[in-house]
């Protein structure tokens, strides 16, 4: 099988361009594009995509140079905005979300400033689902509002309570799906439409799932942001986001924030972001089988009061699993009795789970949300979101089943009643 670089793919292409460069173009599968998109050969003629470690690029005669900075011309100009690795990551990330254009950023934290900061303005409003990522939350209401832009909150699976919260300022529907850390969902077509009868835009983190498992400009949504530290990586190494869409929103709006405002990806986490993408699918199905396995061993231990995972049909949105998911993801949250106490000791009495907060690797983690990933919110808010103490989450990783669960075990029978 050999892999030819068309006319149109030239180096230097414009940052957020949709990916032209791929074996098979659209038609090809999602696993070939997975391997195959972005990767423009120099010269060279190396297999393995190359890291460009530069901070800037050579011009070949002051008029060239002109061009390119006044954007009449293609190519590279500072890495801060243009870089070939970058761009590689950029083209095969919009190739696999089936968008026109995708922006690279520092942090998926970084790609929700960089959406915010390049569509709304002053006096403009949000209207997010109550069950977001703590920092988000605070990025919400801390940050944004001291530049006149405001939230409203409601429940992310009641499609009325969204209709209610928009005003005449607003602008952006920010969701979840499935949330953080409870695994909620959202009819994304429904959504959709309600926010362009609406006259707004609808953006979805879709952190959870990927375009391995979830699609969601496919269903309407406008924008999808990553943060690729997590599965998109899948291995723990990086930090690192995205934001995809089209051309004017995301290809200028968005990328005009990162050209000068600088959030930018480093060229050597786009390229181990590169090499996670190859494995994507393959991984998300794995986390998805071992996640939907340990939710209904949670499900029967003694100390255990409730699990969350969409694949369980005892889930308030298990029906659409199968409509706009393709899995039920890595993503595993269950209460345990004893709250703060109890969660503290079935965590602390692990020996194979890693204690952190990250998630998408293939080392499986747990954490305590209300200590940690919400930790910053008040009891109030939490309470509001349906985060308990007694609320543990598990990013259910590659390990053998049977492991994870004798690990566990350790903690569970140490809690009240057991």
């Amino acid at each position: 099988m050999t892999y030819t670089t068309p006319p149109d793919c030239e180096p230097g292409l414009a940052p957020g361009s949709a990916p032209v460069c791929e074996l098979g173009g659209d038609q090809a599968g999602f696993a070939t594009r997975a391997v195959r998109t972005g990767h423009h050969r120099t010269f060279e003629g190396e297999h393995g995509e190359p890291i460009f470690t530069t901070s800037s690029f050579v011009f070949g005669s002051a008029a060239e140079a002109a061009a390119r900075f006044a954007g009449e011309a293609p190519g590279n100009i500072y890495s801060r905005f243009t870089n070939p690795t970058v761009r590689a990551f950029e083209e095969r990330l919009a190739s696999l979300e089936g968008s026109e254009s995708c922006v690279a950023t520092a942090s998926g934290m970084a790609a929700i400033l960089a959406v915010c900061m390049g569509l709304l303005q002053a006096g403009d409003h949000i209207v997010a689902s109550r069950s977001l990522f703590g920092s988000t939350t605070l990025l919400f209401n801390r940050y944004l509002s001291r530049f006149g832009i405001g939230t409203s909150y409601c429940d992310l699976s009641d499609l009325n309570a969204w209709d209610a919260a928009i005003g005449p300022q607003t602008r952006l529907l920010f969701c979840e799906t499935p949330s953080n850390p409870l695994t909620e969902m959202v009819d994304l077509r429904a959504l959709a439409e309600l926010a362009h009868r609406r006259n707004c835009l609808l953006a979805v983190d879709n952190c959870f799932c990927t375009p391995a498992l979830q699609r969601p400009l496919e269903l309407g949504a406008d924008l999808v942001i990553h943060s690729a530290t997590k599965y998109l990586d899948g291995q723990g190494r990086c930090v690192g986001g995205a934001v995809l869409g089209d051309r004017k929103r995301v290809g200028e709006e968005v990328y005009g924030v990162l050209r000068t405002a600088g959030p930018t990806l480093s060229p050597f986490n786009a390229w181990v972001f590169l090499k996670g993408l190859e494995t994507l699918e393959l991984r998300m199905a794995a986390h998805s089988q071992g996640a939907a396995q340990l939710a209904d061993w949670l499900a029967t231990q003694p100390g255990v009061t409730r699990v969350y995972y969409p694949g369980r049909p005892d889930h308030p949105q298990h029906h659409l699993v199968g409509v706009q998911q393709r899995g039920g993801g890595g993503i595993v949250a269950f209460d345990v009795q004893g709250g703060r106490a109890g969660a503290w000791s079935v965590i602390d009495a692990t020996r194979l789970l890693s204690i952190t907060a990250n998630l998408g690797d293939t080392k499986t983690t747990i954490t305590h949300p209300a200590s940690t990933t919400h930790g910053r919110l008040t009891p109030e808010q939490r309470a509001e979101s349906g985060i308990g103490e007694g609320l543990i989450r598990i990013a259910v990783g590659l390990e053998c089943l049977t492991d994870i669960q004798a690990d566990l075990a350790r903690g569970l029978v140490l809690l009240p009643g057991t």
